[in-house]
């Protein structure tokens, strides 16, 4: 499919900022899903689909809007966003994705197309108000089931179906917005980085390969506390010392490998008092990778090294799963058109994973995926100083408008 008009990109980052002004402040943006913000959100978009003539808006029983304009066959190509933010969150950070969609379907909308096009503003993406993210696509892909979030509470007490309700919402059936994804032959997303690679290489785009995989473990150590001025270092049996430790060398074998991530982010220990080194010490290890061997092989690594620091530190050690997801790669024919498309505006691309999840890892175990990032100045995100150059932005919307011609084309071709 020739572009017979192309976006107003422009017209794309002033609407982003009318929708920070809407619903921003000086703390940040405010749509966090389910509440009267994001209502309101919901509304401004709604407002802009209805001016674009031919285009069908719906919103399912998951609570995700859809528009839809229909092309010469049923096989559709779906633009896909978010516009509920964290609290306090930044302005970009699904926004991009939503509002550079809309101006790509503003365009492509009245065009004679061989395939239908769908923009899809999925609900709650971020789960900031009752800690399940991925929603509305995770409820139209199944994989959410209402048993599984049915206890839910906010930090108020407010129950999940209660508030979806609130919006017309009805937990039971949300699992019926599959049906939306029935003639869906790709997906594709716009999204801020929100990391540093791409700035660090002084590059405002890349095609992002997959999702990393994610092992979330506790490692709990426990040895035997005693007094800090009575016993001889020699004898001490301290599970933070032998925590301490094995926190090192979970970091440093992610750093000696290929574009990984290894975290401790929690430590707790017992008795945690300054007269005392500590028996029992628990951490979290969060570890990801793009790469399934590679993520089970650093998994296996961590394991035998804290079992050795153990045994020198005079301490045993527990793992607890606390969480995992595969990794979910995108497809490569579609990686391979999004190159196209940012070679053509930006002059040349970039490979890179995705380290935080995406509706498109939902999307992409249904069918074909693709996202594009955009670079993120100083890598900041889910705050109010998350910032993308506009030049940059406007980079972006062109971007994904040439990625959706040449999806559209793959498409047809297809068949």
């Amino acid at each position: 499919m020739e572009a017979m008009e192309s976006v107003d990109a422009r017209r794309a980052v002033e609407e982003l900022k009318e929708l920070a002004a809407l619903t921003g402040g000086p703390d940040g943006a405010r749509r966090v899903c389910w509440t009267d913000e994001w209502a309101k959100a919901r509304a401004w978009l709604r407002e802009k689909l209805s001016e674009i003539d031919g285009v069908e808006v719906e919103t399912d029983e998951a609570g995700n809007l859809w528009a839809t304009a229909p092309g010469e066959g049923e096989a559709a190509v779906l633009l896909g966003g978010h516009l509920d933010s964290v609290p306090n969150g930044g302005w970009l950070d699904g926004a991009l994705n939503t509002v550079a969609a809309l101006e790509v379907l503003r365009v492509l909308a009245p065009q004679r197309r061989p395939v239908t096009l769908r923009l899809v503003d999925w609900a709650d993406e971020e789960g900031a108000r009752f800690g399940r993210s991925l929603f509305g696509s995770g409820a139209a892909a199944g994989a959410l089931k209402p048993d599984d979030v049915r206890n839910l509470k906010d930090a108020q007490g407010v129950a999940l179906p209660d508030a979806l309700r609130e919006h017309g919402v009805e937990l039971d059936r949300v699992n019926e917005a599959g049906r939306q994804l029935e003639n869906a032959v790709a997906y594709l997303e716009l999204h801020i980085e929100q990391g540093p690679v791409l700035e660090r290489m002084d590059l405002p785009l890349g095609a992002v390969l997959g999702t990393f995989g994610v092992e979330r473990h506790a490692v709990r150590f426990t040895g035997q506390q005693a007094h800090s001025g009575s016993t001889p270092m020699d004898v001490r049996r301290d599970a933070f010392i032998a925590a301490a430790r094995s926190a090192v060398a979970f970091r440093d074998d992610a750093a000696r490998r290929d574009d990984v991530r290894g975290t401790t982010g929690f430590v707790n220990v017992s008795p945690g008092i300054v007269t005392a080194f500590n028996g029992w010490c628990e951490m979290s290890l969060d570890q990801r990778a793009l790469d399934a061997g590679v993520l089970a092989d650093m998994l296996r690594t961590a394991r035998e090294t804290s079992e050795g620091i153990a045994g020198e530190e005079g301490v045993s050690v527990e793992w607890a799963k606390l969480w995992e997801i595969e990794p979910i790669p995108f497809d490569e024919e579609l990686i391979g058109l999004a190159e196209e498309a940012i070679a053509e505006v930006a002059g040349r691309s970039h490979r890179l994973p995705s380290g935080p999840l995406h509706d498109a890892a939902e999307m992409a175990r249904l069918m074909p995926t693709v996202m594009v990032f955009v670079k993120s100045l100083r890598g900041l995100s889910h705050n109010k100083e998350e910032d993308t150059p506009e030049e940059d932005l406007e980079l972006s919307v062109r971007a994904l408008h040439g990625l959706a011609l040449r999806t559209i084309d793959w498409a047809a071709r297809r068949g």
